[in-house]
Order: structure tokens, then sequence, then C-alpha cells
């Protein structure tokens, strides 16, 4: 598998290369010395500085440099290619053909506001790679010409020879030439929560995904324990890092549903509504009304009846919707995302660091036949327990910072911490009985012994793989206690057994592999990465939402199932899980069909986290993916929703999704989705009252024919309507307080129509009675001889609109039951846009410009008498529903 990157400057262009195979070999195929003589380098020596210089020329600084980013400027010009934008920039030049000041400012002002929102957010993912960028270690001790020196870990070049020790990120990736109790945290690349001993032999296996590579180091995993030396194998993007930093760049953010949907209704709106002015045009035109006038009435309608206000709606109600979620801890870095968590179908999550603590922890003791979830009190067993927590204590190699924090490989801390949780005193300890000798853990023995003493007592203790200590203890029936470990290991948990020995304390201290022999047999401790607390009911929210939760992890098969069962996302007796071998061996195609029977994804790549997010979007799932790591950014970045933990994710990940949570709580994920529900519904209501409105407008206009009448309104009039409608209340709208079956329905499949459940119907019925009622009073008042009819008419138009935006409040809830104050922005829209056209009627200025006259009492009553048509109608419709009649 090769890699190639090319870096770009305006002087000069050098290819680089860098092979992390050589003749179809990986490098964790060959042994030391193969890899040594293929990169012409010797761990003695080094290499010389003239290798160096023709190696940094042929392949780069270790660094990622292929970023081929785009500029501000090209960033911010592209967002002018909707075609909405393109829509609304038209409107803005009729309203300038027409005089109207007010409507040019309104709409450049929307325009440009959605073009500063999509720059800002665009641009702050290209930090994605920046974030990547600045994993590299910034300083590695390096030998070259045979002395060992620090430098820059950007300079470092394939056929470096690298030390590493306990707390050093790994620098690139290294083929191990040595390695002494060498413990590696590789859970930010690989989703696996333990620490990974490394060895230096040869592995002849091929295919191995990087987390079995065990004679490997990787760029941007973090040393826990031991020591190392490694040769360079790659450098910048030819290491596996790198190669997540080329799936980030391969892959194109995935449009959310509200963005499909707006688009599609955008375009669909605006070719109808420039049909139907055009048909009126043509009708007046017929009728031999004055041309003039025709034409800019029927521009007037065109402008009025195109909902410009749509992006600024939908912009406020995710603004209002993140500075929410904000408050809860879900953090929300482009604002399309806020709405599209409400169209989740299925959240595919990270186990490690998401779904559980990534932090070991001892889960169940198996001590004198029994099963214990916690250290019981030392009176029923004070002798064993004691021992036991003693071997806890010292049979490590943890340690104590100075802020009191057990620190050092996880499984070994999780020991300390359970043995200080049961009041043992480490410091006392050592004191009383220190360490004077040990056999460190490793492979071959898969287990450690430590030797103690005291002023009168000497022991020996031991820990490792259960079947080893069974070995060396005395004569023993291990029946029960094999059965316990195949149970424990059922659970995913990681079995350690426990044994010691008491010695004389005056002899002398031969080899200790000579005294582990005839071992007392104490116990078995099972160690798990426990779940999060919170987030079995959190699923279990999810699921009763429709909302399906699918875990994904480097994980074994055993540890996933066994979290998977814990927290619901799998039925105990229907274990439907897929290793990464086992998708590595399906086409995409085959993988789609089979995909939504998958819960558990166990062992998988990087790369493939993204076929399984790219397969549920093929079979028309609405994908949220969760992850910390470096190895989730390239499918947090495609999926429709990216979610990344704030406290324990990597800057790589933050950068690359769209929703951070900042406690690391998977409830808060419930929150963000309740609140993406309910944006939608007010986005949908929104639409709902617009197009109403406007078809309302629309059908007054088209039928007044029909009944011998003149036109009904002025373009001015027109215009006035559109803004005192459309503006405010719509608005208003957006902060509307969610309905209460909000998080009991199922999610919006993915390809719904913004018409659907029943929207069209009501826009058509409300559009109707809004014409009804308002060519209603143009009949009586124009055949009564009133000569003001035409504000009238105006009136009616303004205030029936009114009453419909407190109807659809709530789709089934009657607004006397939510309610008036529940929404006081609402409220007091309602209450200005009346104030306003008071105004229209009865102040002398707005008289002169919008050609209207003073209503006297009577003509005011039958106005607002018939405005409120809508409004009952809609009650009544709600009303027949909450009943259960269609």
């Amino acid at each position: 598998m090769k890699f190639f990157i090319d870096l770009c400057s305006d002087e000069n262009r050098v290819t680089m290369r860098t092979e992390s195979m050589t003749n179809g070999i990986h490098w964790y195929q060959k042994s030391e010395n193969e890899a040594l003589e293929e990169q012409k380098t010797q761990i003695q020596t080094g290499l010389a500085p003239h290798d160096v210089l023709h190696r940094q020329m042929s392949f780069g600084l270790n660094q990622f440099l292929n970023i081929k980013r785009r500029n501000a400027l090209k960033i911010f010009y592209t967002q002018f290619f909707d075609f909405m934008v393109i829509v609304l920039l038209g409107a803005a030049v009729i309203a300038g053909f027409l005089g109207e000041t007010q409507d040019i400012v309104a709409i450049l002002a929307i325009v440009i506001l959605n073009a500063v929102l999509g720059f800002v957010q665009e641009y702050k993912a290209e930090r994605a790679m920046e974030a990547l960028s600045s994993l590299a270690t910034p300083q590695a001790r390096v030998r070259r010409l045979g002395k060992v020196m620090e430098l820059p870990a950007f300079e470092l070049v394939p056929g470096d020879i690298v030390f590493l020790e306990a707390g050093n990120l790994v620098p690139a990736d290294l083929r191990l030439i040595e390695a002494t109790q060498l413990k590696i945290d590789e859970s930010t690349l690989t989703g696996e929560s333990l620490a990974i001993e490394k060895t230096t032999e040869a592995i002849l296996t091929e295919h191995l995904l990087v987390a079995d590579q065990k004679n490997m180091a990787f760029k941007g995993t973090s040393v826990t324990t031991g020591r190392g030396i490694g040769l360079v194998v790659g450098t910048g993007g030819g290491t596996e890092l790198g190669k997540i930093a080329q799936l980030l760049l391969e892959e194109v953010e995935v449009k959310t549903p509200i963005q499909k949907r707006i688009a599609r209704f955008a375009q669909t709106i605006s070719w109808v509504v420039i049909a139907v002015c055009a048909v009126i045009f043509l009708f007046g035109a017929l009728r031999r009304e004055n041309l003039i006038l025709m034409i800019f009435t029927s521009v007037s309608l065109a402008v009025a009846a195109i909902p410009e206000a749509l992006p600024a709606v939908v912009t406020v109600a995710l603004a209002m919707g993140a500075r929410r979620m904000s408050k809860k801890n879900a953090l929300i870095r482009k604002l399309p995302a806020v709405e599209a968590l409400g169209s989740v179908t299925t959240i595919c999550s990270d186990k490690t660091g998401t779904l559980t603590l990534n932090k070991m922890r001892a889960d169940r003791y198996y001590i004198a036949g029994r099963f214990y979830e916690n250290i019981p009190l030392l009176e029923k067993y004070p002798e064993l327990w004691a021992i036991f927590l003693k071997i806890l204590a010292q049979n490590n190699d943890a340690w104590i910072s100075d802020q009191g924090v057990a620190q050092g490989d996880p499984t070994e801390v999780a020991l300390l911490e359970a043995a200080l949780q049961a009041g043992v005193d480490r410091e006392f300890l050592e004191k009383e009985f220190p360490r004077i000798a040990e056999i460190p853990f490793s492979s071959e023995r898969s287990m450690m012994s430590t030797l103690h003493q005291s002023q009168k007592e000497r022991f020996l203790y031991s820990k490792g793989a259960p079947e080893k200590i069974f070995d060396l203890c005395r004569e023993h029936d291990f029946t029960n206690e094999r059965a316990a470990v195949a149970e424990m290991a059922k659970k995913g948990l990681r079995v350690l057994a426990f044994a010691y020995k008491q010695l004389p304390r005056d002899l002398p201290i031969p080899d200790l592999e000579i005294l582990e022999k005839d071992l007392s047999w104490i116990g078995l401790v099972g160690l798990i990465d426990p779940p999060r607390q919170e987030a079995e009911k959190s699923i279990r929210l999810c699921q009763s939402a429709g909302i399906r939760v699918v875990m994904i992890t480097g994980d074994h098969p055993s540890t996933a199932v066994a979290i998977a069962e814990r927290l619901g996302i799998i039925d105990p007796d229907h274990h439907f899980l897929m290793s990464g071998r086992e998708l590595s061996q399906l086409t995409d195609e085959q993988l789609a069909q089979q995909i939504k029977k998958i819960s558990v994804f166990a062992r998988v790549a990087p790369e493939q986290k993204i076929r399984i997010v790219k397969a549920f979007q093929v079979a028309g799932e609405i994908v949220a993916m969760t992850g910390d790591g470096v190895n989730d950014a390239p499918a947090l970045r495609r999926a429709e929703i990216g979610v990344s933990m704030g406290k324990a994710g990597t800057d790589v990940a933050r950068e690359a999704s769209h929703l951070v949570l900042l406690d690391d709580r998977f409830d808060t994920i419930v929150v963000a989705v309740r609140e993406g529900r309910r944006i939608y519904d007010n986005i949908r209501k929104f639409i709902q009252f617009a197009l109403a409105g406007n078809l309302g407008e629309i059908l007054t206009l088209f039928f007044a024919p029909f009944f011998n009448l003149p036109v009904p309104l002025l373009p001015i009039q027109i215009l006035w309507v559109n803004l005192v409608t459309d503006g405010l209340p719509g608005l208003a709208l957006a902060v509307e307080p969610a309905e209460k079956n909000v998080m009991n329905r199922p999610p919006r499949a993915p390809n719904e129509s913004i018409f659907a459940h029943g929207m069209w119907q009501h826009v058509l019925c409300v559009g109707l009675l809004i014409a009804a009622s308002t060519l209603s009073v143009q009949i009586w008042a124009f055949y009564s001889g009133i000569t003001h009819w035409q504000s009238m008419v105006f009136t009616v138009l303004t205030l029936v609109q009114m009453g419909h935006v407190l109807a659809i409040r709530s789709e089934k809830e009657s607004v006397l039951n939510r309610g008036f104050f529940t929404n006081l922005p609402l409220l007091g829209s309602v209450v200005l846009t009346v104030g306003l056209q008071m105004c229209a009627l009865y102040v002398p200025a707005f008289n002169l410009i919008l050609k209207t006259k003073p209503l006297n009492f009577q003509e005011l009553m039958v106005c607002i008498v018939v405005s409120c048509s809508v409004f009952i109608a809609v009650e009544i419709k709600k009303k027949s529903l909450s009943s259960g009649n269609p």
C-alpha cells in the first residue's frame, strides 16, 4: 500500500513518497535486521548528515503538508451560488426597479448574513487539518552519526533511530528494534482502551489491522510504560495518522436534511410563483387593465409571494437553538447540525470514551469460591482479603502523582485504585514491606512477581494470566475457578489471577523464577472499561424516539458485545455483530444490504468506520457518528452529524465534528435531538404560515376578475402585507416551545418532503379560506358602494394572517390550552403588526404612502370578525384531531 503526498509551493514542487510496505511485504512482517537493511541504516550509528539531507529532499518534512486549503475569498464568494440566494438577489433587483429601498436593504442584509455564517462555518472546518498536524511531537531523541541528540520531530526521516520512554508521544511510524516492558496507548488511533504491550519479533500474518501490529509504534500515540528503540519507516503523510489526514481531505461533508429540503423547496416555490404571477398579468392584460399597473402588481406579488424571510428564519431558529444547546453542554460548531439532529435515524457510537469512561476499573472479584462486585468488609475474610489488597497495591508499577492521582498502565492503575478505595495505605506498605526484587510482566511469561520484605516477614506476590497462575499453585482443584474465568470473560472482562508465597526471611534471594512454584491461591479480578452511568438511560431514550444506536469499536468482539449488552444496544440472545475482518470481505453493496441487521462492529479500522457510515447513508439513514479519537475524525466528517467529546476528545475529532459534547455525556445527545426536532417543527410552522398567507394573496388577485372585481390591492399594499406579516411574526415562530410528544415519535424519513403530514393540504385549505374571506369583504364593500373598499381588503388580508400565526403554534394542541403567554415574542409581534396596520389606516402620513382611507367603527368590526375565520377553522380542525376524528 503506497501513500503519495504532493508538496506544493510557489517556488518548487517536490513529490514525496513514503512506503509502508516493500515488494508486497509490510514492515511488521520484516525482521529487525531486514528493516534496518531496507532503510540502509544501523542501530549503533544511525544516519549520517548527508543521508538525512538526501532523505529530507526525497520524503519531505515529517508533517502533513499536502493540505490544499481554499483561500478565504473563494470560500466567501461560493456562498452566493445557492439557488435561493440567486432568487433573493433577483427580488432585490425587482424591488429596486419598484423603488422599494427598504426591501432592497432587507433582502441584501439576509443574503450577506447567510453568506457570512456559511463562510465562518466552512473556514472553521479547514482547521481540522491544522489540529491533525499539531499532534506531531515537538522533540524526539534520535541517534545520528553515533550520537544521541534531541531534534524537532518534523526533522525526522525514514531510517532514523528513535528512542522512546514513558510519557513520550511517538513522533513517526516506527518498526520497533528494542522493547523493554514497552506499552503504548493507541486508543486515539485504534479505539482500544488498553495499552498495547509491544514486541520486536516479525509477524508473518498478512493484512493485520493497526491494533494487531505489535512490533510497530505509530505517530501520535503515547508511551505509557517501559522504553524502546524504533526505526522510522513512515513520516508525514506516509504514517497511519497521515492516512487519516488523507481520508479527511477526501471526505466531503454531506448536506444536512434541512439544507436539502430548503434547497428543493426554494427552487419549486420560486418557479411556481413566477408562473402564477405571469398568468395573473396575462389575465389583467386580456381584461384590458392598465398594463403598467398589472406589471407593477405582478412583480410586487412575485416579490411578496417568495418567502425571502425563510433563510433568516432558518438562521435565527438554528442560532437560537445552538445558544440553548450550549447552555446544556452541547456546543454546535456548524449551524445546520442543530436541525439535522432532529432528523437522525441512526447513531453510530464509538465505544471507548463515548459509551465508556476510557478508564479501566476492577469490576468483579472471585475470592474463596464467591463472586463480589465490591470489596466486602475485611471482617468477613480478614486475612485473605488483607493479603489480596496488599498484592493489588504492591505487585504494581503504577504510582501516585503529586496531585494524588494514580498514573501508569491503565490495568495497574485500576488495581491500585481498587486497593486505595478499600483503604489500603500504599505509602505505609512501601515503608513496612518494601520491594526488594521483581520479575516484570512480559508477554512470554504472562505474569509478574515481586518480592517484599519487612523486618520479620518475606512474601512473594504474583499476578498474571489465570492458567499460568493455576499451574504454579499448590495442589488445588481449579474447576470452579476456571468456570469463574469463563463467566467473566463472557462478560467482556479482562481476568487476572493472584497468588502469593510466604518465604523464610533469612535465606539468600535466588532467581525469583525458582520461587514461582507452590504458590498459595488467592483469587481473580475482572477488569473492564466501564460504561458511562448515563449511557444506558440515554440509549433507551433514543430507542423510544425511534433512533437506533450502533456501537463501532476497535476493541475485541467479546468486550464489545459485553458492553453492548450492558447498555441495551443488543439482546443477549441475539448478537448482531460484525468484525472488521468480516467487513473487509464484503463489497459496499453487500454491506449496505446487511447494515441494518448489525448492532455492533468490533475490531474495525478507521477507513472501515467511513464505509459503515456510507453504508447506512446508502440504506437511507440519517447518521450521527460519535467519537473522540483521531481515528474517528474522517467518519465524523462524513456523517450528517459528527459528535465529538469536549473533555476527552482530541483536537482533530473536535475540529472534524459538527457538535461537541462539553461534558462528554452521551445523554447530552438526547437533549440535542429534542432541540433539533423542535427547531424543525418551528421551521415547518413558518413555511406553513408564509405559504398559506402568500397563497391567499395570490388567489385573491387571481379570482377577483372572475367576480368582475377590480385589482384588490395596489403594489405598495402587497409589499406592506408581506413586510408586516412575514417579518416579526414569522421570526417569532422560531422560539415556539416544543410539542409535548416531540420525543415519542419516530424520526422523519430521510426522503420525507417538507410538505408531509398534511402540510400541503393545510396550506391549500387556509390559502383558499384567506382568499375567500378577503374576496367576500371586497364583494360586499365594492357592491355596497363603499369607496374605500380597498382599505378593508388590505386590512382583512393582514389581520387574517395574524389569526393564522396564533393558531398554528401547535399542530394538535389548542392555543387556549397552550397559553398565549408561552411565546411572548410571538404575542408581541402580533400586537405590533396589528398596531402598524392601524397606523396604516388612521395615520395621515401612512394614508398618503399606502393609498388608504380610515375605516369607521362598523367597517373595522366587519374586518376583524371576518379575519377570525382562519383562527376558528384551524382550532376546530385541531379539536377534531385530538378527539380522534379525521
